[in-house]
């Protein structure tokens, strides 16, 4: 909660001077005389007040607003004492209830208004707490204090979301993903707002509400939920080439993470950073992931829908609870203003990315997600993220879809959370002090004291009061940048290139990442019912992407491609590259294995050392072996020992671990060949392109199940032979040689 008292030790002008005041008595004062209750802080900012830098300063901030209500009597949200928790109050046992009955009101009441309507889009997260760390070289771009100092944590809450699904949808669906940081630094929130795909699909604001339209479950029955593959999504897409690049990447492998913490984020827009000495720069803000980048694939995750909805966010809660925080380096493209216009596309055109083979990315921080939220609604679901929330130090730039979204995203919290108040909860709260003229309205907190609610006065000695701009702590100034142009409906002819960077994301995709490409857009289109629609996309939208890719497609539906491409030159553009290894998800593949989960497939007459001594050589190595048994009754080891197991076969699929050893032992394997649920387990682990690692007995089971024995399908006779294929094979993340292959296992 914000602080009622004055922050500074002292007015500057006490309410006993005040009646000497020049306004009071009528004193004549010249005509550029300093208004004292204007600019009272002219010698240096009254209300900073630095948190430790340990990133600790929101966890203790929300202390205030905990409730642990062990040890406590029940009450009614007055305070009275509740006798009876489970009646309510009648006129005889079997009579009817009486209106008189306030506690009953009470709590039904609140319970009928539990829920706040849900974010348009971006529904469905989930979130953690944690905290950023510049690093010695981010001053030199920013004079904001987030970037100041090296030694300080400054504390974080990142969101993580799917795109077009209600609250209710799946983890897993192919959709983009939303990564919405909210920094509470010394000198308010910073939200960067972005996804982890670094285009977005329209060039101007005015065409988001369609695109939303387009894009969300149609109308007339609300089908399908969370998915793209439908007739309005692509008959808007076909009709604006603009959304060709971003419907391409999320054709991709990107549109489903394995796990948040192997998703990248981008800020999407080119913002300004100004340094110390005013100057401008042009940036593109870039979040890497410690942990590398991989995917799941599409089979994998549809199955997903089904065995685990929650699995994103279940995984990112449990590697926070287990102490396995989520790491990610921000990083940012930086462009000099004389170099404004010196690529082959608009900087401010949201549709482009700038290549990172032309301009690298350079780290300049590290952010570390490391506790859970106390709350899901109180934090996740109410949290209110707003890309206008900047600090000194950090400008926007003129692009028109960033434009857009200053304004739409206060417009749209103060609907779904009730007012203006809405920075009064507790997760969107700054750790600095707030003061301004703002009162009154729906759901208000603090309790202003004082007589002035507005500025200048003399009655509360000129508070509170303006900060002018300086190099540390000083009032907000937007970049100087001077403008002479009509007013005009019209978009600038260097937005007007819509495929070149397609084409070059198409380009730098690997072989397999191509043929899943492929696959997308015809299970895509397959959904889509009036076949005009499919055609248009086939004929007129893909050709300019790529002949290849256009022909294939139109080969699964039928219809017959052109063999050159259809859009006039100025629509298909130029790039001064031809690809960009950084755009292909393999080319950031995870260094470690930690995290990694591994299924440990046994039974009843498991050999109890195969068991342990692979559980061992993952932990050592920060991944986990999971002991995965056709039941949960504890398993009886070959040496009569018990084992008690994680998961049962159908409860922890395959589709949720990242490798399968199936331990040796004879009556083991007997009784998981005879099961379908075990044949099922290493023919769908085949299928998806895991590691599958057999010791001593255990290849019989990979037998009767017909599991070919090729590359990632280790047979070892000693556990301890299994090691360091295992390692290598989960360093790899799939075996991507069985891809071709794998679809004949009927799994």
């Amino acid at each position: 909660m914000a602080s009622n008292e004055h922050d500074s030790a002292s007015s500057p002008q006490s309410n006993a001077d005040s009646a000497k005041c020049p306004y009071h008595e009528g004193q004549n004062r010249s005509a550029d005389a300093e208004n004292p209750y204007t600019h009272p802080n002219r010698n240096g900012p009254h209300d900073t007040q630095p948190n430790a830098g340990d990133g600790k300063a929101k966890d203790e901030a929300l202390e205030t607003y905990r409730a642990d209500a062990e040890g406590h009597d029940l009450r009614t949200n007055q305070g009275l004492r509740i006798a009876d928790n489970h009646n309510s109050l009648k006129a005889g046992e079997r009579g009817p209830t009486l209106m008189e009955d306030f506690i009953f009101r009470e709590k039904m009441n609140h319970f009928d208004n539990e829920r706040i309507p849900e974010r348009i889009v971006h529904a469905r997260g989930a979130a953690a707490h944690g905290y950023f760390q510049a690093y010695d070289n981010a001053a030199r771009y920013s004079k904001a204090g987030v970037f100041r100092d090296p030694s300080k944590k400054t504390p974080v809450f990142v969101r993580f979301s799917t795109v077009q699904g209600s609250r209710g949808s799946n983890d897993t669906v192919r959709d983009v993903r939303g990564f919405a940081t909210k920094f509470y630094t010394d000198e308010g929130n910073w939200d960067l707002v972005g996804n982890d795909i670094p285009v977005f699909f329209i060039q101007d604001a005015m065409k988001f509400p369609d695109f939303v339209h387009a894009v969300k479950p149609e109308p007339h029955n609300e089908i399908p939920q969370g998915q793209s593959a439908h007739d309005t999504f692509w008959d808007f897409v076909s009709l604006m080439p603009e959304t060709t690049h971003t419907v391409l990447w999320t054709m991709s492998d990107r549109a489903f993470p394995r796990h948040y913490r192997n998703m990248e984020g981008f800020g999407v827009h080119t913002f300004r950073l100004i340094d110390r000495e005013g100057v401008s720069r042009f940036v593109k803000f870039h979040w890497k992931p410690v942990a590398g980048t991989c995917s799941l694939i599409w089979d994998e995750a549809q199955k997903l829908w089904g065995r685990d909805p929650d699995f994103n966010r279940r995984m990112m809660w449990d590697d926070i609870k287990n102490g396995a925080p989520l790491e990610w380096e921000l990083g940012i493209q930086v462009v000099e203003e004389k170099d404004e216009h010196s690529f082959d596309f608009d900087i401010l055109d949201p549709t482009k990315l700038i290549p990172e083979s032309l301009v690298p990315v350079v780290p300049i921080g590290k952010m570390v997600l490391d506790r859970n939220p106390d709350n899901y609604f109180a934090e996740t679901e109410q949290v209110a993220f707003n890309p206008a929330n900047i600090v000194p130090g950090i400008d926007f730039s003129n692009d028109p879809l960033l434009q857009g979204r200053l304004f739409s995203y206060l417009d749209t919290q103060m609907l779904r959370l009730g007012g203006p108040n809405f920075h009064e909860i507790p997760i969107n709260q700054p750790v600095c002090p707030f003061h301004n003229n703002q009162r009154d309205a729906q759901h208000r907190q603090t309790i202003n004291t004082g007589q002035a609610s507005y500025e200048p006065n003399s009655i509360d000695g000129g508070w509170p009061s303006e900060t002018p701009p300086a190099d540390e702590h000083g009032g907000y100034e937007p970049h100087h940048e001077r403008f002479e142009a009509h007013k005009v409906r019209a978009r600038s002819a260097s937005f007007g290139d819509h495929y070149s960077q397609a084409t070059l994301f198409w380009n730098s995709q690997t072989e397999v990442e191509k043929e899943h490409i492929i696959a997308a857009y015809t299970f895509e289109l397959s959904k889509v019912e009036r076949p005009w629609i499919r055609e248009r996309v086939i004929t007129e939208i893909l050709p300019n992407i790529d002949l290849e890719l256009a022909r294939r497609v139109g080969e699964n539906h039928g219809i017959e491609a052109p063999t050159t491409q259809p859009a006039p030159k100025g629509e298909l553009g130029t790039s001064q590259i031809e690809s960009d290894p950084a755009l292909s998800l393999m080319a950031r593949m995870p260094d470690s294995i930690a995290t990694r989960k591994v299924a440990i497939l046994a039974a009843d007459g498991v050999t109890m050392e195969d068991v342990r001594s692979i559980q061992k050589q993952l932990s050592d190595e920060g991944a986990e072996g999971l002991l995965i048994a056709p039941s949960m009754a504890p398993i009886k080891a070959s040496d009569g020992s018990m084992l008690a197991p994680d998961a049962m076969l159908n409860g922890l699929p395959s589709v949720a671990v990242d490798g399968v050893v199936v331990a040796g032992g004879e009556g083991s394997v007997k009784a998981l060949a005879a099961s379908g649920l075990g044949l099922y387990y290493v023919q769908e682990a085949y299928k998806h392109l895991k590691p599958i690692v057999a010791i001593s007995e255990g290849k019989e089971l990979l037998a009767a199940a017909r599991v070919p024995v090729e590359e990632g399908v280790i047979l070892v006779d000693d556990v301890l032979a299994a090691s360091l294929p295992l390692r290598d094979a989960l360093l790899a993340h799939r075996v991507w040689s069985r891809d071709a292959r794998a679809n004949q296992m009927p799994a």
